[in-house]
C-alpha cells in the first residue's frame, strides 16, 4: 500500500515542527516543502523535494494532503489553490485574518467536498480532553465561570526573525490568545458577547502586546482572560503542559473553570470540591487526574491522515476554526471601540 503524501507549505517554526513530524511517520512521505525564503531551506535535510511556490509543486507532483503553514494572511490564498485542485488542507490557527473571507472560502470548500482542518492542537492533547470529560460527566457542576492566564514575554529575535510578527493583526491576540478563546468555546459553549481592553506594543510595533477581555457565553457563565507576549511569568499554556519541551516545566495553572459544585484547575487536572454539602465553611478535598501525556502535534497529524482516508471526520473543522475567529475579531473591534460587541 503506498504511503500518503503530504507537502507542508511554508517552513518556519511551525513548518519545520509538522515536518519533522511527517518525516517520522512511517505511514506518511513528506514529499514536499514549499518555501521562498531560501535563508529557512538551505540547509533543509528531509528527504523531499523543496519548491518556492505552490504551482511548482502541483505541476511536479499532487499530494494526498497539504499543511498550510504561511503566515496568517497568506493562509487562505494558499489553501484555496489546493481546495480548487481537491486536495485537503491542515489549515494552521488563525484560520484567517478576516471573518467574512474565512466564511467565503469555507462555503467555496464545502462546494467542492474538500475536507478544511484548522490547527488548534490543543484539541488533541490528553489534558484537554481529560478536561472535557470531567465537565460532560458533570464532575463540577455546572459552569459558572472561566478563568485564563497566558502571559510569556518573547525576546527580540523572535519579531526580527519574521518582521511580519510586527505588524498590526499580528499581536498576541490572533497569534496566542486565539488558542485560549478556542479551548474556552470548546469547554464551555458559544460565546455572546465580549468586552476588551488591549494596550500599544512597549517595543513600539504596530500590534498590541497586552490584552484583557470579559466574555459572556450563551450559557450563561462568564469568562476572563488576559494576553501579553511582554510579561515575564509562569503563567500560561506553554510553562504549564508540558506539550513543548522547549519550554521550561513552571508546574502551574493557566485555566480554572469554576462550578457549581466544584472547580478544576488546567493542567494539572486538579478537581476541588467541598467535602459535604457546598459551603465555604466546609472543608475542601481535591482530585487529582492521571492521565498519559502525547504530543498532540503528531496525533493532530495522524488524524489529518485518518480524515483524508475518509476514516474520521475533522475533529477541528473550518466551522471552528472560523468560531474562534470570529471572537478574536469581535475582542479587537471591542478594544477599538471601547464597546461590548455581540457575536
Amino acid at each position: 500500500m503506498s504511503l500518503l503524501k503530504i507537502a507542508v507549505i511554508g517552513f518556519g517554526l511551525i513548518g519545520k515542527k509538522h515536518a519533522e513530524i511527517i518525516e517520522k511517520n512511517p505511514n506518511i512521505s513528506l514529499c514536499a516543502i514549499v518555501e521562498n525564503n531560501s535563508n529557512l531551506t538551505k540547509d533543509i535535510k528531509f528527504n523531499c523535494k523543496i519548491f518556492s511556490s505552490i504551482e511548482e509543486l502541483l505541476n511536479f507532483d499532487r499530494p494526498d494532503g497539504v499543511v498550510i503553514a504561511t503566515p496568517t494572511p497568506l493562509h487562505l490564498i494558499h489553501a484555496k489553490k489546493f481546495v480548487e485542485n481537491n486536495i485537503p488542507v491542515l489549515i494552521e490557527k488563525p484560520i484567517g485574518n478576516k471573518v467574512s473571507d474565512v466564511e467565503e472560502f469555507l462555503k467555496y470548500s464545502k462546494n467542492n467536498s474538500v475536507p478544511v482542518l484548522v490547527g488548534h492542537h490543543r484539541r488533541y492533547n490528553n489534558i484537554i480532553n481529560s478536561a472535557k470529560k470531567v465537565i460532560e460527566e458533570d464532575s463540577i457542576g455546572k459552569i459558572r465561570s472561566v478563568i485564563s492566564t497566558c502571559w510569556f514575554y518573547k525576546p527580540d529575535h523572535y519579531f526580527e526573525s519574521a518582521p511580519w510578527r510586527k505588524k498590526r493583526g499580528a499581536g498576541p491576540i490572533s497569534v496566542n490568545l486565539i488558542h485560549d478563546v478556542d479551548l474556552l468555546i470548546f469547554f464551555c459553549g458559544e460565546i455572546s458577547t465580549v468586552q476588551a481592553i488591549t494596550s500599544h506594543s512597549i517595543r513600539g510595533y504596530e500590534n498590541e502586546d497586552l490584552a484583557s477581555v470579559i466574555f459572556n457565553f450563551k450559557s450563561g457563565a462568564t469568562g476572563n482572560m488576559s494576553v501579553s507576549d511582554s510579561i515575564v511569568s509562569p503563567w500560561s499554556w506553554e510553562m504549564t503542559s508540558k506539550e513543548n519541551s522547549e519550554f521550561p516545566f513552571t508546574g502551574q495553572n493557566c485555566y480554572l473553570i469554576g462550578g457549581s459544585k466544584g472547580s478544576l484547575s488546567i493542567p494539572d487536572l486538579k478537581i476541588w470540591t467541598h467535602e459535604d454539602n457546598q459551603d465555604w465553611l466546609k472543608p475542601f478535598r481535591n482530585e487529582k487526574l492521571q492521565i498519559n501525556y502525547n504530543d498532540p502535534l503528531k496525533d493532530q497529524i495522524e488524524h489529518f491522515c485518518n480524515v483524508i482516508k475518509k476514516l474520521e471526520y475533522p475533529k477541528v473543522s473550518g466551522e471552528d476554526g472560523l468560531n474562534a475567529l470570529k471572537v478574536v475579531e469581535a475582542i479587537q473591534v471591542s478594544a477599538n471601540s471601547k464597546k461590548i460587541i455581540h457575536i
